[in-house]
């Protein structure tokens, strides 16, 4: 019935990629660790990333519940599940994607005399990104309908998504000042191939009691989706997948909307054991003027009526038959404004600090000229993390204990707090054999016995070529 249209939104809704990557931030060894601090201190010559698997990332969580709490064969019905799973969210809950694939990428380091203290890093890679806030009031009124919420004032405005696909092309310039400081800058080119934005939305909805028993149903309505990308790939008359394939490629490779970014690293030696490593990324924007086709609905509007807008659903009745009545009523009494107006957006900071401490000097009287760190075995720390989105922050403190287990492999272990768990314990492994490294970081392991009802699971890996390493 009603319940079941709202499946799809709520596991959905629940569903998180987080931008957070705690187990990389740190690991120097890895290659990739520049593009999340580009001030890092760097371990090696060079290095060449295996196309199309040098780095791939993908996260998964649940926010407030997990797929276990309304799937589970428990006994209970589902429909009471799926209304405590309704109730038990907040319009702050959100469903966010971060997916990230290197398609190449490269380094290395140069400078005058023995120690080169330059590093020049380079590639290319594709993300997709997704946020979407919990429509709570939609939610709650798609369930209950207004018939059972005379008076109540909806919240039109927990409309809250955006959601993109587009390609970076980057250049990063790190460089070691002395064995305290060490700073970097990655400068960026994004080409968009799809956006859809829809996160300045207000207005409410209200039923309330009229004469002779009629309804008064109240609409105060600013309401924007904007799209850039689509109209070309859904509505043309093109029905070959080859020819949007093409399209998508062309827009990868500076053919789309584009735009401009910077992340700036740094690195800090208090002492030989303490050390404070910081950065911000995507610090940017994105115009979009090509392929742009915008949808608004504003203004007032009341109306008096008999029946509810949303009523219960008849008996035998479909949730397809449901909406599909729902949405010809709102055809007869709204009328949506098109416009191809360009827009602009900013791309969300992230922001990373962390401050550690070494110990467990090794036993080697050769000296790593490139990171002071390096020549401990341990160290332990806490990693802060911040991501700025529409309504507050996402957060994010990890502990972790880092390993140098031999001299090609190390380990780092870490346990998470953030808006998805208080117990996310996680693990990553890097190694350089002949001078292919791989390494390989997982989140949530405790779960990993039954992923159903894990409210967060993370994997990251990738291969390299690394050339001649400075670690000991």
């Amino acid at each position: 019935m009603k319940a079941l249209s709202l499946l799809l939104l709520i596991t959905t809704c629940c569903v998180t990629f987080a931008q957070n990557k705690q187990l990389l931030y740190g690991f120097h060894e890895i290659p990739q660790n520049l593009l999340i601090n580009p001030g890092a201190p760097v371990t090696n010559n060079g290095f060449i990333g295996i196309p199309f698997l040098s780095h791939i990332h993908a996260n998964l969580g649940m926010s407030k519940l997990t797929v276990y709490d309304v799937f589970a064969d428990d006994g209970r019905d589902f429909n009471s599940k799926l209304k405590d799973a309704i109730y038990a969210m907040k319009d702050t809950d959100y469903f966010a994607v971060n997916q990230q694939l290197d398609l190449f990428s490269a380094g290395f380091a140069f400078g005058r005399g023995f120690e080169k203290d330059k590093y020049l890093s380079f590639g290319m890679y594709q993300e997709t990104n997704a946020f979407v806030y919990f429509p709570k009031d939609y939610a709650v009124l798609a369930y209950e309908g207004n018939h059972e919420n005379i008076d109540r004032v909806f919240n039109l405005g927990h409309l809250n998504t955006s959601a993109e696909i587009l390609a970076v092309f980057h250049l990063g310039f790190n460089k070691k000042v002395n064995k305290k400081l060490t700073y970097g800058l990655r400068g960026k080119i994004y080409s968009s191939i799809f956006n859809v934005n829809a996160t300045n939305n207000r207005g409410t909805f209200q039923t309330t009691v009229g004469e002779n028993n009629f309804l008064n149903h109240q609409f105060y309505l600013d309401l924007e989706v904007q799209t850039s990308g689509l109209k070309s790939l859904l509505e043309d008359e093109n029905t070959e997948l080859s020819k949007d394939i093409s399209t998508i490629v062309q827009r990868a490779f500076f053919g789309g909307n584009l735009g401009l970014g910077l992340d700036i690293g740094f690195t800090y030696n208090f002492t030989d054991q303490w050390m404070l490593e910081g950065s911000i990324q995507d610090v940017g924007f994105i115009n979009y003027n090509k392929d742009v086709e915008n949808y608004q609905l504003d203004g007032n509007l009341t109306f008096e009526g008999i029946n509810p807008l949303f009523p219960e659903s008849g008996e035998g009745q479909t949730a397809e038959e449901y909406w599909d009545t729902v949405e010809e009523d709102f055809e007869e009494l709204f009328k949506i404004d098109t416009t191809n107006t360009k827009y602009t957006l900013v791309k969300p900071i992230k922001f990373n600090a962390v401050l550690q401490y070494a110990f467990g000097k090794k036993n080697s009287k050769e000296c790593n000229c490139l990171s002071v760190q390096e020549d401990f075995q341990n160290r332990v720390g806490a990693h802060l993390f911040l991501m700025k989105r529409p309504r507050k922050p996402q957060a994010a403190l990890t502990a972790f204990y880092y390993r140098r287990l031999l001299s090609n492999l190390g380990i780092k272990t870490i346990y998470t707090l953030d808006a998805y768990s208080f117990s996310n314990v996680g693990l990553a492994v890097s190694t350089t054999i002949k001078n292919i490294h791989f390494y390989i970081a997982v989140d949530n392991l405790l779960k990993y016995k039954n992923l159903a009802k894990a409210q967060s699971v993370s994997l990251q890996l990738g291969f390299n070529y690394i050339f001649k390493s400075n670690e000991n």
